[in-house]
């Protein structure tokens, strides 16, 4: 009998990603095989953000492609939009059945439901009743050089613009234990590099019984033989402690590169946003970060056209950027979401002003990259060499500590490897380089 096929199309974050590879590890588990999802299948699993209206533009357009795609096939929507909005998202024609985040772990018998012609069409459980984290099974990560593991979900926050916490339910983390033999498996399967991803990674272990921290789980997780690079993804400013703060500058293993969302260099705006620092708070942590770690690569999430965002604040916010040493920037136009205290305001900045401040950030946060990778020309980098190559020259492409991508000449055979490079240039958001 043939096997049934399965592809996924998963939108959003890093936390999507890893969602998805453990939902297809679920699915193989029953005996569908994974085709890519640009191949007609017999189930299509799209993961869906909704942090924006723009996310929800492209959920919707990725649900239409698979169903052209796959016209023969059943198409499942989850993730985040399905959580927040399984009405709409039911009433989409192409639809047979709706997973919300709560629901994520019974997917594949969902899933053998609908097949069999059985059960519900939404399944979409209250997310703030969510007790822990599902202990998943390891992910599929195929041939891929880095390995990203979750080790906490949802938020203890509520910023005025943020419908994640609807999304996703309140902070909830995984055992140190889980997460130690999670990630010894990943490095001995031939992972060197492991991100850990987590929708508010910083609370990471408050939730647990004794109660841990993200810096006892970063010393563990540092101690794994094989381990050469440990990543972090996204940390407010509030998460950095003595102790965090000891461990990012001693350690080794941890990389060289945070993301720490600003949002707002105004205090103003900060306190419409219910954002829980200042930018004084900010100025001196990210001061103090770039002083402890040599080749800090430092990254950053900033909101332009808040509601009541005046010349003034923009400015402040400019002003700050400008001063800071970033080496990229996300910048993200206001996005009034439904149910969130923002949607609320009345003082909507217009669409030209936000459009118009949003490109000045763009293009100071590109000249700050581009100076922050001219700094490495002439210096030896240890860089993960990735599983694709760089489509304009066909050059390897090589992953710094500090999350500078370098592309240089080399064999398929050097792919999934460690190697060193010398940086001999810069070309638009990535460097160039040669083996030494």
């Amino acid at each position: 009998m043939r096997a049934r096929t399965v592809s996924f199309a998963t939108l959003g974050c890093r936390l999507n990603q890893v969602d998805s590879a453990q939902l297809q590890t679920a699915l193989e588990a029953r005996g569908f095989r994974t085709v890519p999802v640009e191949a007609p299948a017999d189930v299509v699993v799209v993961n869906t953000c909704t942090v924006t209206a723009r996310a929800e533009f492209s959920d919707r357009q990725a649900i239409r492609r698979a169903a052209r795609v796959s016209p023969g096939g059943r198409l499942v929507v989850t993730g985040c939009w399905a959580q927040t909005s399984p009405g709409e998202v039911a009433g989409l024609a192409e639809v047979d059945l709706v997973v919300g985040n709560a629901d994520k772990a019974r997917l594949a018998e969902l899933i053998d439901g609908l097949l069999a012609g059985a059960g519900a069409r939404v399944h979409v459980s209250d997310i703030a009743g969510a007790r822990g984290v599902e202990i998943p099974p390891l992910a599929h990560v195929g041939a891929r050089s880095r390995a990203f593991l979750k080790v906490q979900d949802g938020c203890q926050h509520r910023c005025a613009f943020c419908i994640v916490p609807r999304a996703r339910g309140r902070s909830r983390s995984l055992e140190p234990r889980v997460v130690l033999d999670h990630a010894r498996r990943l490095v001995e399967a031939g992972h060197v590099e492991l991100t850990l991803t987590g929708v508010d990674l910083g609370s990471y272990g408050a939730d647990l019984h004794p109660r841990t921290t993200l810096a006892a789980l970063l010393r563990g997780l540092a101690a794994l033989p094989g381990l050469r690079w440990l990543r972090l993804s996204s940390l407010l400013p509030a998460y950095f402690t003595e102790d965090l703060l000891e461990t990012l500058a001693t350690s080794r293993v941890i990389a060289p590169h945070l993301h720490v969302p600003l949002q707002s260099g105004s205090d103003r705006v900060l306190r419409r946003m219910r954002r829980p620092y200042t930018a004084a708070m900010y100025r001196r942590l990210i001061e103090r970060l770039a002083a402890a770690i040599p080749a800090l690569g430092l990254g950053a999430d900033v909101i332009v056209g808040f509601p009541g965002e005046s010349d003034a604040d923009f400015a402040e916010t400019r002003a700050l950027v400008g001063a800071l040493p970033f080496s990229y920037l996300h910048v993200f136009p206001f996005s009034p979401r439904r149910g969130t205290e923002a949607a609320a305001l009345a003082d909507r900045v217009d669409g030209a002003t936000s459009g118009r401040r949003g490109r000045e950030l763009r293009e100071l946060g590109r000249a700050k990259g581009a100076a922050f990778r001219e700094r490495l020309r002439g210096s030896v980098q240890e860089v993960l060499v990735l599983e694709t190559r760089d489509r304009g020259t066909g050059g390897l492409i090589g992953l710094t500590g500090n999350y500078v991508e370098v592309v240089f000449p080399g064999p398929d055979g050097r792919m999934r490897t460690l190697a060193r490079v010398r940086v001999t240039g810069v070309r638009g958001e990535r460097a160039l380089g040669e083996f030494v």
